[in-house]
């Protein structure tokens, strides 16, 4: 089954880079903890790099939230080995705080709903609770580079509903009102005052 929110997580396999080592993947492995998984179109292009490195500076916001961070895109984990030792000023990766998969037989990128006619991956981004369910999705079109906070306000959201078991509304960000689904009016009432 492709991937769909509220449904288990499509599950799979392959070679990673991880800590500049080639390393067996499986999303099972990550099975009690959130995962962000994102796709991107290719190594070694242009709008890609800027948001790998920003989802490896900000690494520090996600392990606190207890999420990992799992990049993919469908070339080799040679390719990507290669990208994650050249330096950030000569186009590269300059070091990356966590793995970046080899879709090279296209399945994961496949499932998830991002393989272009073409054979490459939109740019999607995936969330997946502890459980491993599907709790959040976005895509983009090639040429639209996304924003790494949203995907940390999305991490926020859900984890403060798991907790409280109240709703965010749009815009929310931690310590922003949220709405008890029993009591509603009490939102409505605050918001608009």
């Amino acid at each position: 089954m492709p991937a769909f929110v509220t449904k288990p997580a499509p599950d799979f396999s392959v070679t990673a880079v991880v800590n500049e080592e080639f390393k067996p993947v499986k999303l099972a492995d990550y099975k009690g903890k959130y995962v962000v998984l994102f796709f991107y179109p290719l190594d070694f292009t242009f709008v890609c790099p800027t948001e790998i490195i920003a989802f490896s500076d900000k690494i520090d916001e996600f392990k606190k939230r207890g999420v990992e961070v799992l990049g993919c895109s469908i070339d080799s984990h040679f390719s990507h080995l290669a990208w994650i030792q050249k330096p950030r000023a000569e186009g590269g990766l300059g070091g990356l705080k966590y793995p970046l998969l080899a879709d090279i037989k296209k399945d994961i990128s496949r499932d998830y709903g991002v393989l272009l006619d073409d054979g490459i991956a939109l740019r999607g981004t995936f969330l997946i609770d502890k459980a491993g369910i599907l709790r959040h999705a976005l895509i983009n079109d090639l040429p639209l580079g996304r924003n790494i906070d949203e995907t940390i306000r999305m991490i926020d959201a859900l984890q403060y509903f798991e907790q409280h078991g109240e709703v965010c509304p749009a815009n929310w960000k931690p310590g922003a009102l949220t709405i008890d689904t029993k009591n509603a009016g009490k939102y409505f009432k605050a918001a608009n005052a």
